[in-house]
Formats: C-alpha cells, structure tokens, sequence
C-alpha cells in the first residue's frame, strides 16, 4: 500500500507573504506533489486561502469583520481558490477533486462516510483530493475552526500516514525565534506536553487564522490517532518532496501508538451493535493473511446495527476475534452472507464497496 500523506497549506504559504495568491509559488508547491504522486505516493490537499482570494478578486475592499462578510470573501474566493489549483495541476496532467466540508460532517456519522467513502473513490483514481471547510455556509456551532485542526480530521479520515502542516515557520522553537535570536527548534517531539504547549506562540500573520498554538492542537488530534505530523516552513524549496522522504527539517511529532494502532483504539471503548459469523476461510484470512473482511466469509449475523457502527465478529466456534465497523447495516449483511463482492450491487442495487470490514477498520483480540 503506498503511502498516503496529507498536506495542509496556510494561507501565508500560499499568498508567499503577499495579499493574493501567488501563482509562481503555488506552481513550486504543485510540482512538488506532482513529483510525489509520480513515485506512488498518494497526497491529499487541505488547502486554506479562499477568503484571502476573495479579498483580492474583490479589490480588498474595506468591509466590517462580520461573519457574514466574511463568509462572503469565502463564497467569492473558494471558485477562485480551485481553478488556480485545477490549472496549475493541470500542467502535470493531473486531476483534482473538490471537498468541502464542516464539523458537521465530521459529526454526522452518513456524512463522515460518504466523505471517507468519496476521498477513497478520489485516491483510487489516481486525482487530488484538496479540501477546505466550507466557510462560505459553516455558522460557529458548526465551524472546524481552522484549516490546522480540519487538515488533522482528514488525516484520520484517509488512514494516512503522514501530516505535513506547513506554515511560515521553520517548525517549532522552544522560544518565539521572533522576539529571540537564540531561539532553537525542536527537531523531534515524542509527545505532547503542557511544556510544548507552552513553547506554541501566536500567529505569524494577519492573513491567515491559525497559529503555532493550533498547528500544536492539531498535531495532537493527529499524533493520539496514530498519525505522524510535521510541522516545517512552506517556502522551504523542495520542502514536502524532502519531508515525504525523511529528510530531517522542521518538527517531527511522532505517533502515540501503544498496544492497539492508535487510530483504532477507540474501537474498544465503542459498545459493539451487533454481531457477525464467519467461516474457517474468513477466519484464516483475518487472523493469518491480515486481510478484510468479505461478503462471502459471513455465515450469520446476530442484532440491528447501521453501517458505520462497531460490530464484534465471532469465529465458527463461537469465539469473538476482532471488533470492526460495518460497511454495510445488518439488513444488508444478512443478504449478502455467503455471497461475492462481485454480487453486491446486483443483490442490493447499490454497493459501498467490496468487503464487509475493511482491515483498516479492524481491531484483532
């Protein structure tokens, strides 16, 4: 499996310190990916500056600092933001893919899904999946709050790796490297403590929302669900090329993984919603091949649950062996148990995908 990596690009990156967008610097940062998507690595955008493109397809008007301004520089700018994105890749030949999402999505457990489901259909074809929170509709109850903390939720969604937060800072520094000349940079952070917390200053820039303090929290976010995450400076040449093969610059925030992959521990604390049986064949394959879970594997199903819930899945004994979450609702499992994958939609009339649990949503006793 290649390795999926998640890019989050601030504004001041993006804007190359100016009041738009800056098309030369972008095209560096696209090349980038391009080199990368090239090698079989997968890369995932979280891209901010769509209010900073509005304010400057509008003329930087001078406007009150409402919400609803400035959902409006959002609105005009988000169009603005994809197309110089669409055809700066398009130079490589490469496609991309727009997703825009609030923490409502994330919340909602369908929409968290079908977002999971459409940015795997994007990777699986090879296009660019760039996100952003979709301020131009998102109200404060239902705000991600900055695309630090959005780019974090998407790493978890994909699975990834890899977060690269780029910023206009070389990484994290035991002091403000602005106010001391002396100030030194963390190369590595082990774990997240209220020391390091400390050290986060505030934002660099007016331009942008977030700052070291929020790149902190989302480092956190990312790191306690298994998730590497590297802080580095976006104008840094070859920066995401250089980071993806393990050169050592910025702040590395390694994952806390104990027992149980740190992405799948919450597994355990989720109260299992039903149950399913599976043959010798399911089993040997799970337990031996590391494989998922298939259709056909499936020999009973025991309780309602939805897809997307975490069900416990028993061996032909009678013996539990892993937690997982359902791709399909017990209705559905019931139907296909015992049959292929290539059988699922003309038996249901829709599909969500080939197995039942996917391996990376699995938990093994």
């Amino acid at each position: 499996m290649p390795k999926t990596i998640v890019v989050k690009f601030g504004t001041s990156t993006l804007t190359h310190g100016s009041k738009s967008l800056s098309r030369p610097h972008m095209l560096e940062v696209v090349k980038q990916i391009a080199t990368l998507h090239q090698q079989g690595f997968r890369v995932i955008v979280v891209s901010s500056g769509a209010v900073a493109a509005g304010r400057d397809y509008l003329g930087h008007p001078e406007l009150p600092k409402t919400l609803a301004n400035k959902q409006m520089l959002a609105a005009v700018g988000q169009s603005q933001l994809i197309q110089t994105w669409e055809s700066l890749f398009s130079i490589y030949n490469i496609k991309i893919g727009q997703m825009l999402l609030t923490r409502a999505d994330i919340d909602n457990k369908d929409h968290f899904l079908n977002a999971r489901d459409t940015l795997s259909a994007l990777l699986e074809q090879g296009i660019i999946p760039i996100f952003n929170e979709n301020d131009a509709v998102a109200t404060a109850e239902f705000r991600i709050g900055d695309n630090d903390n959005l780019s974090a939720l998407i790493a978890i969604l994909a699975q990834a790796e890899q977060l690269y937060l780029l910023t206009d800072q070389e990484g994290l520094f035991d002091s403000d490297p602005r106010n001391n000349p002396n100030a030194k940079r963390l190369p590595v952070v082990e774990k997240i403590t209220d020391d390091i917390r400390k050290m986060a200053g505030g934002s660099g820039t007016t331009l942008g929302t977030g700052g070291m303090m929020t790149k902190i929290i989302a480092a956190d976010i990312a790191t306690r669900s298994g998730v590497e995450t590297l802080i580095a400076q976006g104008e840094r040449p070859n920066v995401i090329v250089d980071l993806a093969h393990g050169v050592e610059i910025g702040t590395k925030f390694l994952a806390q993984q104990d027992k149980v992959e740190g992405r799948k521990q919450w597994l355990f604390g989720a109260p299992p919603a039903g149950s399913i049986y599976i043959d010798q064949g399911a089993e040997n394959a799970l337990l031996v091949q590391h494989k998922s879970l298939l259709p056909a594997g499936i020999t009973k199903v025991e309780g309602q649950f939805a897809r997307g819930e975490v069900i416990k899945i028993f061996n032909q004994d009678g013996k539990a062996i892993a937690l997982g979450i359902a791709r399909y609702n017990s209705e559905d499992f019931s139907t296909l148990k015992g049959k292929k994958s290539a059988e699922i939609e003309t038996v249901l009339g829709y599909e969500f995908g080939s197995v039942a649990v996917h391996r990376n949503e699995m938990v093994i006793y």
